[in-house]
């Protein structure tokens, strides 16, 4: 009889996650990310450091602070405080501080994108980086920061005043820091995230708007498009939402062609919104499998394994470079999906995925995750310097391990106070 390598053998069929061992591993993983990142980011004078690949502050005389690096550790230090880590608060505090009293523009409103011990580096306003500062914002709300209401208020005005476009459904990219225009360019990934940190507002909150909300970008960016492309997802966008085969940006922002890591993590939050949405549309579940499976047959490299950063629209790769986070999106993916859909599928590979970041993506010796390797699974440092920050990993280990009812820090409050809820 042979072997399907999509079913599991009778005498290996249990998932994973229910697993004490697979459970302590996980939790492991998670604490060993904290302690890589957590005393070596904090920057004594604001902000967070970005790492080296030993766990060295980079640049430490006068370090850059990007938006997204800030909100990101909040959002993990409130993961755990949520857990029960200690010292996760002081992290918070720190980061929540830094953002509305530095990143913030007292003048002209919004957030910047970065800024050193001088000032502001870039100072535009980018629909990336406020997709993060309401995600900080409503993460630091549920640990009860005093701050987080604030930001929770300002992150939304701005982003409807500034941001949203109601005829579309979706949010406009950047501005100058005096909300000029600077370019006419749309992307799936800002409003990607910004579908993530809507989410959290709403269970932060209540406000049934931004669930509203996140469900008009997921249709636009998903029912509208990646469904029609084979559920591929366009990245790059003209003014009016056509589609931007040719568009070249940053290779790491906005890299040509498709990302398939940006599927799979689409994959997770359409369930995740599926759930949210009281289970009411379907599409969302089928294009979050879709999502899924069309990532993994066309983004893993069936040779050396690992997912291609980038593939054109032929699906032959672009960019053959393997990061670290499309792997953390897998597996929080294949746990997610897994969990409603008992197909073995998922579960074959929820396995070979932390089979792969086990072997390859985990750094056993210095701690974190190697950020990039090469096709052949060298490390290497060719888009990304050092281990940027935790944000992807870490949620690769705990998604597993919470109830899958909405977002991961939901999750970990519904485990801890079910009836509170």
């Amino acid at each position: 009889m042979t072997h399907d390598p999509n079913r599991l053998p009778e005498t290996n069929w249990g998932a994973w996650q229910s697993r004490p061992f697979h459970r302590q591993y996980l939790m492991t993983q998670a604490s060993r990310l904290f302690d890589f990142f957590e005393a070596s980011s904090l920057n004594p004078k604001g902000g967070f450091f970005e790492l080296s690949d030993d766990g060295q502050p980079l640049s430490p005389e006068n370090s850059v602070r990007q938006v997204h690096v800030t909100t990101r550790m909040i959002h993990c230090a409130t993961i755990g405080s949520l857990i029960g880590r200690p010292g996760s608060d002081e992290i918070v505090d720190h980061g929540m501080r830094y953002l509305w009293e530095k990143h913030r523009d007292q003048r002209h409103g919004g957030y910047v994108w970065s800024l050193d011990d001088d000032g502001y580096v870039d100072d535009s306003k980018q629909a990336y980086g406020h997709a993060f500062v309401l995600l900080a914002g409503a993460s630091a709300k549920l640990v009860g920061h005093p701050l987080a209401d604030q930001v929770i208020a300002d992150a939304t005005e701005v982003i409807e005043k500034r941001f949203w476009d109601k005829k579309v459904g979706a949010v406009r990219e950047e501005f100058g820091n005096d909300w000029r225009q600077i370019s006419t360019y749309r992307g799936q990934n800002s409003n990607m995230h910004l579908t993530e940190a809507l989410m959290a507002a709403y269970e932060a909150t209540g406000e049934a708007e931004y669930l509203k909300k996140a469900t008009k970008i997921a249709d636009l960016i998903i029912n509208r498009n990646a469904a029609k492309l084979d559920y591929r997802v366009a990245e790059h966008f003209h003014e009016d939402w056509s589609l931007n085969k040719d568009y070249l940006g940053s290779e790491m922002f906005r890299p040509a062609g498709t990302t398939p890591g940006h599927a799979l993590e689409w994959s997770r939050l359409l369930f995740q919104l599926f759930v949210l949405c009281c289970k009411e549309h379907s599409w969302m579940t089928e294009s979050a499998r879709g999502l899924f499976r069309q990532a993994i047959e066309l983004g893993w490299d069936k040779v050396h394994g690992g997912f291609f950063y980038t593939l054109d629209w032929n699906n032959q790769p672009i960019m053959r470079e393997k990061l670290w986070w499309p792997v953390a999106e897998a597996i929080g993916a294949a746990a997610y999906i897994g969990a409603y859909d008992k197909d073995d599928y998922y579960q074959v590979w929820y396995r070979k995925l932390w089979d792969f970041a086990e072997n390859h993506v985990i750094d056993h010796e210095r701690g974190g995750w190697h950020s990039e390797l090469t096709e052949q699974l060298v490390p290497t440092s060719r888009l990304f310097v050092g281990k940027p920050d935790l944000y992807h990993a870490l949620q690769a280990c705990l998604i597993p391990l919470y109830p899958v009812t909405g977002s991961l820090t939901h999750g970990i409050i519904e485990a801890d106070h079910p009836k509170r809820l």
